[in-house]
């Protein structure tokens, strides 16, 4: 059975920014979070909250909406960050590295519906959604297999 999801209110960029760096904090190598929402619901802004907290504030944090993949090499493992907005097919992401990610790397994809049966059971999906009040967005977040549970308990609200 899976723990209800942990929802999470984000009255402004800085507050979804904090949520990036505390994901951070969370994450370890072998993680794969699914970053889901409409387009601008937030997802990129997220995703270089995360690699931002890991290398620096200053850090160049392209999107990867074109490339469909951004590699960041962190103390302990490799960060990926996929767009998949653009990808034709499941199967193409194997062209994108994905199984070496998978295998021990930390891996923020966006658009996680788009890999089919490539995507892993045991992830954590945070959905974005914008309320239509400027940057006000919920975070819904969800552990995806028996690994996250405890992890989901442990994480709480906001700080």
């Amino acid at each position: 059975m899976m723990d209800p999801p942990l929802l999470l209110p984000l009255p402004d960029l800085a507050a979804t920014r904090a949520l990036g760096r505390r994901l951070l904090g969370w994450l370890r190598p072998g993680d794969v979070v699914g970053l889901r929402g409409g387009l601008g619901a937030g997802k990129t802004e997220l995703a270089r909250a995360v690699i931002r907290a890991a290398l620096g504030p200053d850090e160049e944090v392209p999107s990867p909406t074109f490339t469909l993949v951004q590699t960041y090499e962190l103390e302990d493992a490799t960060l990926w960050h996929y767009d998949l907005y653009r990808l034709e097919a499941p199967d193409d992401a194997l062209e994108l590295g994905i199984e070496e990610a998978f295998a021990g790397g930390i891996v923020l994809i966006e658009w996680p519906e788009r890999l089919g049966g490539w995507l892993p059971a045991e992830r954590l999906d945070v959905t974005l959604a914008p309320t239509g009040r400027g940057d006000e967005r919920t975070a819904e977040l969800a552990g995806r297999g028996t690994g996250w549970s405890a992890r989901m308990r442990q994480f709480g609200g906001p700080t």
